[in-house]
């Protein structure tokens, strides 16, 4: 399922050449914070699939859990978060609503729980993960 996806204002655009290896909503806070919501939707990517093809969006980097860097992309026009860039990892975060057909995916669970707002749904019949799933850092 190889998927393209951008911005808003369509300054940024994007394109994946890879099925996604998993789709978790992220309730850490900076996943909230990017979001402007409860969590982010990630589409887990192998690192090297993604291309930008228009445009060259923003970036801010933060020290994650791991102690590691995580670059998180946006556009400079819209705001609209793209996708993030975890230092250490085979992999790259796609956020879901930026792809252009986000309706096919399926959320395998849930990640961070032990930072998720109350009010937060979280699918009791998925798997729910306090922090990340051992062996995924």
């Amino acid at each position: 399922m190889a998927f393209q996806g951008g911005c808003a204002c369509k300054a940024v655009r994007y394109e994946v050449s890879a099925d996604p290896m998993a789709v978790m909503n992220c309730h850490c806070r900076a996943c909230q914070y990017a979001s402007g919501g409860g969590y982010t939707t990630a589409v887990v990517v192998p690192r090297g699939t993604l291309t930008v093809t228009k445009g060259t969006p923003k970036s801010y980097a933060s020290t994650g859990d791991s102690g590691g860097k995580v670059t998180r992309m946006f556009c400079g026009d819209c705001g609209s978060p793209l996708f993030s860039e975890p230092e250490a990892g085979p992999f790259q975060v796609v956020k879901a609503a930026s792809m252009d057909d986000p309706g096919k995916l399926t959320v395998g669970g849930a990640l961070y729980v032990s930072e998720a707002q109350p009010w937060a749904h979280i699918d009791p019949a998925k798997p729910a993960f306090e922090k990340m799933p051992p062996g995924a850092r």
